[in-house]
Formats: structure tokens, C-alpha cells, sequence
């Protein structure tokens, strides 16, 4: 677990002096005080912050879970069933997508799937993928009424009750296990009272908070994870964050981010060893959603292939994360973090034991966040402009219930498959209009691609050639993230956080649509409405965004896309 800053002598001394208040004032034990002085001194604020500090008592609380979770795994398993999907959002699905990537399949235990796109492809995908008949659908939604969620609940119950009979409604709910908070939110959640099992996490724990809870932990019992040791390897963690020295492994973390966001260097930039690399994604979201607010914040960047040291500005902060080894990519890596640093560039070194210390390392990045919080100024606990998008969605959904169909504006611009809009409209040269859009980027800004498209390993990699021609052409920061997973998590950064983003969005269309039962809207009109809103949003806060619509066939548009940018930077 060794952490090594390697810093130019300007920002070292900046950071040795946060880390210096960050002990002298005790941040870590008033932290696990519950000392909401540390983040504000609004006593309504405060009192909502007392109460999203449960995650810190997660490892050992659900310690007295282990029996009762590892029972339900083995039952859920010994009834013949193959195949879980976590059918959530944000919070609710990440962690567990990191552990069922980190961890191998073994001869025991579920495979475990996460459904948390909205576009009809995925959801399609998913059932293309899996024996309805062998798959326990694991319903995760902190709240009971997250929209995404609700849908796929209504798609696969219907699924259920054509294949098993609408009565008795337990045979259809035998199908289905539930993760929510109690009160509202389990009463939220249509036929919870039918699922096979309901797990109710602790109120005080948010979503994006919650890898240690039954969020992670449901999963982790389905792929029949070792839980004794997970909840040991994040007790651990905990017990090293509690001491208010310059080797608390989270304090150093959290207070370098935050010094180095402070002075500049707020594009924090993952490299992380290739079997944790799903950790990314979840990273990307705490960091983002915890920090990006009141105009200040720091932008996570995952999945940004490394370049050399001349396709960098001065904004960058790079992090290492994975075992020691003296592989391939080890070893490159290790010699472009070296130029890096030597063109003074720093470099935070995260050295573990393993690649199964990741539940240690969702403790470390949690106290780490709660701690660049009180460095940055901001309450990493709310997320005040989540619901700015959420709203305007809701809006463009009422106008389709209205009129059957969505607001129709005329493109700015085509090329091939490909039709671009721009604020405020205008006719213009496909190529012109986005070399404009390209020099709209901030100084210190950066990119952000937001894909409103079913995931694919092609669409990645085709959306990661994007965002490393954009870095290499520009010097800018370029983010990516998929829709509308990244609205729950990335999305409080980008319009909460320092006014430097500049957001291209991509959508395609449905030739294949899916309905969702007892809803207006299709699964195809719900992501493009999310969209939309999204795009709303950017204007609401003047801040420059551009869509794109890749057509019928994503791969093909993407590949067009790639060809114009290269001639738009040219």
C-alpha cells in the first residue's frame, strides 16, 4: 500500500502544507467524529452531512451481514440460477461492475452482469445475452424512484409475468432482488413486496458512498466472493485513516488532490494496472460528483491513453494505481510516467499488494474525497445540480406524452451519417462547425464526449481513438463517458464545477425501439429526452456544447466522426 508523491519543488511545497493543516487540524479523527464543522459552518447543511457518514462504520457493520449474505448466495446459486443483472445507476451500479471485472470467474458463484444504459441496444443486449429462466435480477435504487432504474424493473417484470403467469405475483417476484433504503424508498419501488429478497442499506450512506453496503456486497455474495476478507481488506483501510499523522495513506491522498486541484493541477489523470481498470469508472464518479461544485472541483480522467510529455498542459496531475510487476505494460508505463515527471509533471504512486485490495481501495478514495472536500471548500456529500437535467428530462417527456413526439430542430450541419446541432442554431460546413466548437475550449479547460449509445468493446475503443486524437490535436483534457450513466455522476461536474468544460455530445438512433410498460415514452425516447435535457442544461449554465447524432449505425458514424475531427484540428 505504498504511496509515493513525486512532485516539482513549487507544488511540493504547496502540498506539504496542506497535508501540515490537514494534521494539525486533526481533519482525520474529527472526520471519524462526525465533526461537520470540517465541511461547514450552515447548521442545515451540517445536519445533512451527519447524516451521509455512514460509510465510514460500512466495513464493520456489515461484518454481522456476512452469514446471512453468504447463505443467500449459496441459496440463489443452488437453485439453478447462472446469472445475475444489477439493473441500476450511478452509485448503485458501479461498484458493482468493478467487482464482477476485478475478480475471475471461478467454478462457484453467478456470473454478474450491470444494465445501466438506457438506449434499447443495451437493454436488447442484455436479453439477447441471458436465460430469463436462470437469471435473479437485482434491482439497486437508493432513493425507489430512479427513473433508468424503474424502467428496467417494468421491462423485465413484464418479461417475467408472460413467462411464469401474472398470478400469483410471487412467481414473477421470485425473479428479483431488491437494494434500497427503508421507509419511502422500499415503498417506492413497484412489487418489492413480491421480490424473492429485499436488502435495506443504512440511510446514511450515499449512493456513490456505498461500495462497502449491499450494493457491493449483494453482488459480491452472487459471485461468491470471499466477504470475511473484503470487509478485512477495507477494516484495514479504515483503521489507517484515523490517525491524524503524514502516513495516513487516505489524508496524504485527499489533501494533494485537493492542493494540486487548487493550485492548477486539476485534471486528475488514472493510469491504472490494466486488471483494476474498471476501478476507473467508480473513481471517475466519487471524485467528480464530491467535488465538482461552487465553481470549483477536480475532473477525473479515466481511460485517457498516455502520451508523451508534449501533448500535455500544465493542468495535469497523473496516478498510478496497481501492484508492483515487470510486465509489458508495467514497464512502459513506468518509463511515460518517468518523462512525465521529469517534465514536471506530478505523479501520485499507488503501489498494492495485490489486485483483490480493492475494497481497501474504495475506503482509501472515499476518505480521500472526504478529505480534498474540506481542502477544496465543498460539501462532498450532495450533489445540487444532479437534479438540473433530471427536471429538464421530465419537461421533454411532457412534451412527448402532448404531442406523441419529440421537439424537432433542423440540424446545423451533415456529413455522411452524421448531423451536428449547435446553440443557437445556424446553417453551417460540417467540419467548420466543429473546428469552431473545438476553439470554444477554455484555457485550463478541457473535453468532455458524453456517448448516449449502448456500450460496445468496438464503440469504446472507436470513442477512446476520439478522445486521444482530441488530446493529442488540442493539449486539452478529453473525458469520456457513456449515457446516461456518467448524468449521475461526471454531470455535477460539469455544470457545477470551474466553468471549464467543453461538451461534445453523441447520440445514434433506434432503428429497433423497446417499450417500457405503463410508460408513455420507449426506452429509444427516454435516452434521447435525457439527451436533450442534458443539452438544455449546458445552455442553462453558458457553458459550450455541441450534439452530434452518429446515426443508425454508431460504428460507422463514430468512424466518420474520428475522420472530420482529424480535418477539424488539422
Amino acid at each position: 500500500m505504498d504511496t509515493t508523491l513525486t512532485l516539482p519543488a513549487e507544488l511540493q511545497a504547496t502540498v506539504d502544507e496542506t497535508i501540515a493543516r490537514a494534521v494539525g487540524e486533526r481533519w482525520a479523527s474529527r472526520i471519524w467524529a462526525s465533526d461537520t464543522s470540517l465541511w461547514t459552518d450552515d447548521p442545515e447543511v451540517a445536519e445533512k452531512i451527519a447524516h451521509r457518514l455512514g460509510w465510514l462504520f460500512a466495513p464493520t457493520y456489515f461484518q454481522d451481514e456476512i452469514a446471512e449474505l453468504t447463505a443467500f448466495g449459496e441459496a440463489i446459486e443452488a437453485k439453478g440460477y447462472t446469472d445475475a443483472l444489477v439493473c441500476g445507476m450511478g452509485g448503485s451500479s458501479l461498484a458493482p461492475e468493478v467487482l464482477t471485472k476485478v475478480y475471475p470467474e471461478s467454478d462457484k458463484g453467478l456470473r454478474v452482469h450491470v444494465l445501466d444504459s438506457t438506449d434499447p441496444a443495451a437493454v436488447a443486449a442484455c436479453d439477447a445475452q441471458l436465460d430469463p429462466s436462470r437469471t435473479i435480477r437485482v434491482i439497486a435504487t437508493k432513493s425507489g424512484s430512479t427513473t433508468e432504474t424503474l424502467a428496467f424493473l417494468a421491462h423485465y417484470w413484464e418479461l417475467e409475468e408472460h413467462r411464469v403467469g401474472r398470478f400469483p405475483r410471487s412467481k414473477a417476484g421470485n425473479e428479483f432482488v431488491s437494494i434500497t433504503d427503508p421507509g419511502e424508498p422500499l415503498k417506492a419501488v413497484p412489487h418489492s413486496n413480491y421480490f424473492r429478497e429485499t436488502f435495506l442499506n443504512p440511510e446514511d450512506v450515499g449512493g456513490r458512498y456505498s461500495a462497502l453496503t449491499y450494493v457491493g456486497l449483494v453482488p459480491a455474495a452472487l459471485l461468491r466472493l470471499d466477504l470475511d476478507a473484503l470487509l478485512d481488506d477495507g477494516r484495514i483501510m479504515a483503521e489507517a485513516t484515523k490517525a491524524d499523522a503524514d502516513d495516513n495513506p487516505a489524508l496524504v491522498l485527499g489533501a494533494a488532490m485537493a492542493a494540486l486541484a487548487r493550485a492548477g493541477r486539476d485534471k486528475l489523470t488514472l493510469v491504472i494496472e490494466p486488471d483494476l481498470a474498471s476501478l476507473g469508472g467508480w473513481l471517475e464518479q466519487l471524485i467528480a460528483e464530491s467535488t465538482g461544485k461552487q465553481g470549483v472541483g477536480i475532473v477525473p480522467v479515466d481511460g485517457e491513453p498516455l502520451g508523451d510529455p508534449g501533448v500535455y498542459g500544465d493542468d495535469r496531475v497523473f496516478v498510478r494505481l496497481g501492484p508492483a510487476s515487470d510486465s509489458e505494460w508495467h514497464t512502459e508505463v513506468d518509463a511515460r510516467l518517468a518523462a512525465l515527471g521529469a517534465a514536471g509533471h506530478p505523479l501520485i504512486d499507488i503501489r498494492l499488494d495485490d489486485a483483490s485490495w480493492v475494497a481497501a481501495e474504495f475506503f482509501r478514495w472515499e476518505f480521500a474525497t472526504a478529505v480534498a472536500g474540506i481542502g477544496l471548500g465543498v460539501n462532498p456529500f450532495d450533489e445540487p445540480n444532479v437534479t438540473e437535467s433530471k427536471q429538464n428530462t421530465k419537461a421533454v417527456l411532457g412534451v412527448f406524452s402532448r404531442e406523441g413526439q419529440l421537439p424537432h430542430i433542423d440540424p446545423s450541419a451533415v456529413r455522411g451519417p452524421l448531423r451536428a446541432w449547435r446553440q443557437g442554431g445556424g446553417e453551417a460546413d460540417f467540419v467548420e462547425l466543429l473546428a469552431e466548437h473545438l476553439a470554444r475550449v477554455p484555457e485550463q479547460g478541457y473535453f468532455q464526449i458524453g456517448a448516449y449509445i449502448a456500450p460496445t468493446e468496438e464503440r469504446t475503443a472507436l470513442l477512446q481513438a476520439l478522445q486521444a486524437k482530441l488530446r493529442d490535436g488540442t493539449g486539452k483534457a478529453t473525458t469520456l463517458g457513456y449515457g446516461p450513466r456518467f448524468l449521475h455522476s461526471t454531470g455535477q461536474l460539469h455544470k457545477g464545477g470551474a466553468p471549464t468544460g467543453c461538451f461534445i455530445q453523441l447520440t445514434n438512433g433506434h432503428p429497433t425501439d423497446l417499450p417500457i410498460p405503463g410508460r408513455d415514452e420507449s426506452f429509444g425516447v427516454l435516452v434521447d429526452a435525457q439527451a436533450m435535457g442534458d443539452f438544455e442544461a449546458f445552455g442553462a449554465h453558458e457553458l459550450p456544447a455541441i450534439r452530434i447524432d452518429l446515426g443508425d449505425d454508431p460504428e460507422t458514424g463514430l468512424s466518420e466522426l474520428l475522420a472530420a475531427v482529424a480535418e477539424a484540428i488539422a
